[in-house]
């Protein structure tokens, strides 16, 4: 383990209370340079329809491709998009967000999709790369 990682085995993280503080939180790791991608899916990803504030719940898959040697801590990851459960934002805007603040913190090639569960009749999918 890094010395450098404050969430990860540091006991309970509260949850930040908005997003641009959860991008704050996100911590990057060191990876082998065999390692080529990484994913990460979640079923757990919330926010609010910036109109209605009716509830969206999404299905998020992150494809990342390490270009400085650097993915990830799926802790502060886990923290990050449970903070985006009390902001309005429509699913388009978000997928690009999530892509630009992870790409931010690890300098790697992002890609996230956003697929939000059925409402109204309509499924969204929504794709942002950075």
């Amino acid at each position: 383990m890094s010395d450098d990682l404050t969430a990860l085995g540091g006991g309970p993280t509260p949850i930040p209370t908005d997003s641009r503080a959860g991008a704050a939180q996100l911590e990057a790791i060191a990876v082998d340079p065999e390692v080529t991608g990484a994913r990460f899916v979640t079923t757990e990803l919330l926010a609010w329809c910036p109109v209605t504030r009716q509830p969206d719940h999404y299905r998020c898959t992150i494809d990342l491709v390490p270009l400085a040697g650097k993915s990830i801590e799926t802790k502060t990851l886990k923290l990050y998009l449970a903070s985006w459960r009390d902001d309005g934002i429509f699913g388009e805007n978000l997928a690009a967000a999530i892509a630009r603040d992870l790409a931010a913190a690890t300098d790697a090639a992002i890609t996230v999709e956003l697929t939000q569960n059925v409402r109204g009749g309509i499924e969204l999918s929504a794709t942002a790369r950075a």
